[in-house]
């Protein structure tokens, strides 16, 4: 019945043509339909899995779940947190270099991963080129703590201590070749003080150390130290950055604490396995900026020490290089080395 009442239609010349016109407009809808649709069909559709090359409850793994919180937002997928511990970060680092390059496996990169373990290990498993630098997460200061009831109330009375007891001070760290294990280090260095550096699996296990004073102070990353600061179980003798940290604004630095010439910090980020397709690494460059420009976030960040920082992934792999040679020679001024 219809198709014998558009022939008939058509013989009207007026209707005829109107008749043609909407058969060609629909011929055209039936063409776009599929191509619309998996033009919105968006990467990834897929869960994104961000692995973590440290232990559970340390620094690097509460920042990167605080980030993949934010990530899951921006990407609208999930993205699973996979810890992958070990040698100072090299094992899980060394996995997402072997992965897939198509953005569904990416990794917490720090300046210890992508830095100094080049410097303190005859091997990690892998080159900083075998990464596609996606984005900077931001800077994190590191805080130099004790237990609310230990003796030391800065740190002038620390050092004295221990020039008076050679061998009687005891610095934690989170793990042999960390940021923190290379605090530790420096602070011996310009102190000029001998200091038993007892390396932990986790930050967590080392808080309890120092808070029963088994352990002398501690030096980590501050998003991992600021809730027991916050709460008064552990004391805040000195941050390690050049400047006071707005977290901690009456804390003061190791530099204005008599040692002039200390700085330390850490930086991390997102990295891909080298070869991922540029618009992959674009639409997870452009995730992380989403995050670091949300206010909420950027405060709770800030309030426990990190300071966010945009940037592009053009000059995120020029810091990564830089970063490369600064830590060398760190490490080497220092005289550390793991195996």
């Amino acid at each position: 019945m219809i198709k014998a009442a558009l022939s008939e239609n058509t013989r009207n010349p007026i209707v005829g043509k109107a008749c043609k016109i909407l058969a060609l407009g629909l011929a055209a809808a039936a063409w776009l339909v599929p191509f619309t649709a998996a033009a919105n069909t968006a990467w990834p559709t897929a869960p994104v899995t961000f692995v973590a090359p440290f232990s559970a409850g340390g620094g690097g793994d509460t920042l990167t779940r605080l980030y993949a919180q934010q990530l899951n937002l921006a990407l609208n997928v999930p993205v699973i947190v996979d810890n992958k511990p070990g040698a100072g970060g090299n094992i899980g680092t060394s996995f997402v270099a072997k992965a897939a390059p198509d953005g569904q496996t990416v990794v917490f990169g720090t300046m210890g991963t992508m830095g100094t373990n080049h410097f303190l290990y005859k091997r990690t498993g892998y080159s900083i080129n075998d990464f596609e630098p996606v984005a900077l997460f931001g800077t994190t200061g590191l805080a130099l703590v004790v237990a609310k009831d230990s003796p030391f109330k800065n740190v002038a009375e620390l050092i004295a201590f221990g020039k008076k007891n050679p061998g009687q001070l005891s610095c934690a760290s989170g793990g042999n070749g960390t940021v923190s294990h290379l605090a530790c280090a420096m602070l011996q260095q310009q102190a000029g003080i001998d200091v038993a550096h007892i390396p932990y699996k986790a930050s967590s296990t080392a808080i309890i150390d120092v808070l029963s004073q088994r352990v002398s102070f501690f030096i980590d990353v501050t998003p991992v130290l600021t809730p027991q600061i916050k709460a008064g179980t552990l004391r805040a003798l000195a941050v390690t950055m050049k400047k006071r940290l707005p977290a901690f604004p009456e804390v003061p630095t190791l530099a204005e604490s008599g040692l002039a010439d200390y700085e330390m910090f850490s930086w991390d980020g997102m990295f891909a396995p080298k070869g991922t397709p540029a618009d992959r690494l674009d639409r997870l460059h452009d995730a992380v900026q989403s995050a670091l420009k949300n206010p909420e976030f950027s405060k709770n960040m800030t309030d426990r020490g990190t300071l966010l920082e945009t940037m592009s992934r053009k000059d995120f792999s020029a810091l990564v290089q830089r970063e490369y040679g600064r830590m060398g020679a760190v490490v080497k001024r220092l005289g550390v080395t793991i195996d």
